[in-house]
């Protein structure tokens, strides 16, 4: 009998897809923390007159949160360029952004793809000259909907 054990959350990679054609640079690839991989499908309740008893619950539209991201402080990569078009020229150029979640032997196992992923915030962790530690980045992009890809399905990393 075969035991399954969860895959451990540590071992991702980030891919902008297309990203660096459009701004040269260090791939973006390595990130501390990924989250808002999430998605709820929101509920509306409609009161029928006449019935007390209970409220019809009907499904509204799916949302997503935006997707955040932290690593150590890269200057000039991809992503970086694409931040600073968009404050400094309020240019929007969507791109598709694929998270990947990686075995022991660096193989996918499962992956998710945001669609027309936009960036809408930057923050660097305060400056303190009492401490040691490393510059931290952390970016949040808003996207159309994520889908979840199965290993099969994915391109070569």
């Amino acid at each position: 009998m075969a035991f399954f054990y969860p895959p451990t959350g540590f071992h991702f990679l980030v891919r902008f897809e297309g990203l660096a054609l459009k701004y040269p640079g260090i791939p973006d690839v390595g990130f501390q923390e990924v989250s808002g991989i999430s998605a709820e499908i929101g509920v509306e309740e409609y009161a029928e007159g006449g019935e007390n008893r209970f409220k019809h619950r009907m499904p509204n539209p799916i949302s997503y949160p935006n997707l955040s991201m932290k690593r150590g402080m890269m200057s000039g990569s991809p992503a970086a360029k694409w931040f600073k078009n968009a404050v400094e020229n309020f240019s929007f150029e969507p791109q598709d952004i694929t998270v990947i979640l990686l075995n022991e032997d660096h193989l996918p196992l499962q992956a998710w793809n945001f669609f027309n992923a936009w960036p809408v915030k930057w923050d660097i962790e305060g400056l303190n000259a009492m401490d040691s530690g490393l510059m931290i980045e952390s970016m949040e992009f808003a996207y159309q909907y994520f889908r979840r890809i199965e290993p099969s399905d994915l391109s070569p990393i």
